[in-house]
């Protein structure tokens, strides 16, 4: 049998405030229509729910145990209402982050905004050499995920990851000649961090390849062309971590954080900011 939410909610009302007259101002209806919702549960179920005299107010055995059932139910409605209901808010969400960050969580985060917030549309721009941090100062962004050294406090930070020098498992430079290295075009964090450690190392190096493409970056590597700056989970089969050899010096730390422009405190970008936050593998302690 198929039990009506409005019964169930009138006679958790009658349990919980003690009387028919309480119950009736809770959910602003009149005593007789908490009355006759009553009469009519008791009905369907086919015994007695509640035990009225004229002094006092009390739930019967039966009552009890449908009470707990009855319980359930409405707490399970009240959760499917308030994930399921459209949500108010809307307007636009304009949200950066490096591609190593998101990797494959992208689509299932913003899968589980736009089911939350249908009427909110995003801008996304996930770059390796984009300058983000200028893109926020000139309100461009509202929110970006950016790479910083771990002595620079900015923003939220989400969690630490280690640079390495990378190269593919066959490669060996040039005997006597330059090293080649692959990189993202400037502005970039990693170039950045790697032209520091190469202004105190006693190498020849030079460019040899460059790519906005994170899997144009791969390829080179893997093909032998070059060796690169990356993370150290991001390392794959068919490359090896060259820190110390060739001359090259040990990378640091970066930390991922979350950072927002002055005005980007919207109600939708916060949203999808504590979307971030919460999900799963993308925020972890620093070490």
């Amino acid at each position: 049998m198929d039990f009506d939410p409005t019964l169930l909610r009138a006679f958790v009302a009658v349990k919980q405030t003690g009387s028919f007259t309480r119950a009736a101002q809770r959910l602003h209806l009149t005593q007789s229509a908490i009355s006759h919702q009553i009469r009519r549960l008791e009905e369907q179920v086919g015994r007695a729910l509640l035990h009225r005299t004229t002094r006092r107010l009390t739930v019967t055995e039966d009552g009890e145990d449908f009470l707990r059932y009855a319980e359930q139910i409405l707490t399970t409605l009240d959760a499917m209402t308030q994930r399921f209901q459209p949500s108010p808010i809307s307007g636009v969400v304009r949200f950066g982050a490096p591609d190593n960050f998101l990797g494959e969580r992208l689509a299932p985060l913003l899968s589980q905004f736009a089911r939350a917030f249908p009427l909110v549309r995003m801008e996304v721009c996930v770059s390796m050499h984009v300058d983000l941090r200028a893109a926020i100062k000139a309100g461009e962004l509202d929110l970006a995920v950016v790479m910083s050294p771990p002595e620079v406090e900015e923003g939220t930070r989400l969690r630490r990851t280690q640079l390495v020098w990378a190269a593919a498992e066959t490669f060996e430079p040039p005997k006597g000649g330059s090293l080649p290295l692959a990189f993202f075009p400037k502005p970039c964090v990693y170039r950045q961090v790697a032209g520091a450690a190469l202004d105190l190392a006693p190498i020849d190096w030079h460019v040899v390849f460059t790519s906005a493409s994170p899997q144009g970056i791969r390829a080179a590597v893997l093909a032998g062309l070059a060796a690169t700056v990356i993370t150290r989970e991001d390392v794959e089969p068919g490359m090896k971590i060259v820190d110390g050899r060739y001359g090259l010096r040990p990378l640091p730390s970066v930390d991922f954080s979350l950072i927002w422009s002055e005005n980007g405190h919207t109600p939708c970008a916060c949203r999808f900011g504590q979307l971030i936050l919460e999900m799963p593998g993308l925020v972890a302690p620093a070490p």
